[in-house]
């Protein structure tokens, strides 16, 4: 294959005892398993966090719901996205909680006519989806308490700036919505509470309550952009390729579209063959890094959809077939989503979410095979 990212769903297990480790006895852990687990595969993931001890699993969308029960995963399952009717109904033929937030979204629940477990939700600070206002929002579950065939399930809010230790604005949003939690609570008793991401599981016990919802922690990356070793975390994806040619370069000699390196001096070229339709982003060109053989060797010219070249030096003894490493440890050197996020001036969520579906997701527990490609 060109190339495949390798999930140690081991190390999955092992994230979700360690962030369940910080929360206090009874608080539930609900792995965050959207966008297909952040592009780790999202019913493998599932599966592993269960294992390890979660009680709830979330999504965004019904279609999402429903892939991971017709891979025959029973668990608690919150869709956190808006829904039309056609994705509402879908919805709840997966039997997932859903989410509502003002009138419009708690009356098609009504209209709907059928029973449904429903999250209010919010909006404390972020400025999506969510109710500012608190009087509103206390009415609302008073609206959905007093409708048969809903359930007020649970209360929900999201944090701004959770990954920014230095924002105080994650207190701000935190004594907001538990001053109104404090009220709903004292009306509607036994309700699931629940706020915190993975840096404000990390950052703030005080954000907890009754349940976390932890997505970028669960893989291993750091919510904070730092090296994730720091939280006791374990990167669990591994991407990698291998060496498909190489041959010698002159001064003067170009690499790749527009001939954005042209070599000063006598080198090899080497080329792997993944490129930006599988998620290596055009902009590391000439600025990134992989691992050949346990060595960092630097990206040159222009990333192209299905390859890019990499500088193997003029005394190169690497032969084709020679691994490569994209994202993971090879040896004694290591590339993090972090570090690519950095380069990229994005986040780690979108690193590992752009690699694109003709990798193949290959999953292992710490080196042992679990049953090939998802």
């Amino acid at each position: 294959m060109r190339s495949a990212a390798r999930i140690n769903l081991a190390a999955i297990e092992r994230n979700v005892t360690r962030l369940r480790g910080r929360l206090a006895p009874g608080t539930a852990f609900c792995a965050v398993v959207k966008a297909d687990g952040y592009g780790h595969g999202a019913a493998p993931v599932a599966r592993a966090a269960l294992a390890a001890g979660a009680g709830w699993l979330a999504v965004v969308t019904a279609a999402e719901a429903t892939e991971l029960r017709l891979a025959g995963i029973d668990a608690r399952l919150l869709v956190l996205g808006p829904l039309q009717d056609a994705e509402l109904q879908d919805a709840l033929d997966a039997g997932a909680d859903v989410v509502a937030w003002d009138e419009l979204t708690v009356n098609r629940l009504v209209a709907v006519g059928r029973p449904a477990a429903v999250h209010l939700k919010l909006d404390s600070g972020m400025g999506r989806l969510g109710q500012r206002d608190p009087e509103r929002f206390e009415r609302l579950c008073a609206s959905v308490a007093e409708t048969a065939h809903l359930r007020l399930t649970g209360l929900m809010t999201h944090f701004a700036t959770a990954d920014d230790p230095a924002d105080p604005f994650l207190g701000e949003q935190l004594a907001r919505f538990s001053a109104v939690v404090e009220r709903v609570r004292a009306r509607h008793p036994g309700l699931i509470v629940h706020a915190a991401n993975s840096a404000a599981t990390l950052r703030e016990p005080a954000s907890h309550f009754d349940m976390v919802r932890n997505g970028i922690a669960l893989y291993g990356m750091d919510p904070f952009g730092r090296d994730p070793a720091e939280q006791g975390l374990e990167p669990a994806l591994a991407w990698e390729s291998w060496l498909a040619s190489r041959k010698p370069c002159g001064p003067g000699d170009s690499v790749g579209y527009g001939r954005r390196f042209v070599a000063e001096r006598p080198t090899t070229i080497g080329n792997v063959p993944v490129g930006y339709a599988d998620g290596v982003r055009r902009q590391l060109g000439g600025r990134g890094a992989v691992l050949l053989d346990g060595r960092r060797v630097p990206m040159v010219g222009t990333v192209s959809m299905d390859s890019f070249g990499i500088d193997l030096g003029a005394d190169a003894g690497d032969a084709v077939g020679a691994a490569v490493t994209l994202i993971g440890r090879a040896g004694d050197e290591q590339i993090l989503a972090e570090e690519l996020a950095e380069q990229l001036g994005t986040i780690n969520y979108e690193v590992t979410c752009a690699i694109g579906r003709r990798v193949p997701r290959v999953y292992h527990r710490d080196g042992q095979p679990t049953g090939g490609p998802a």
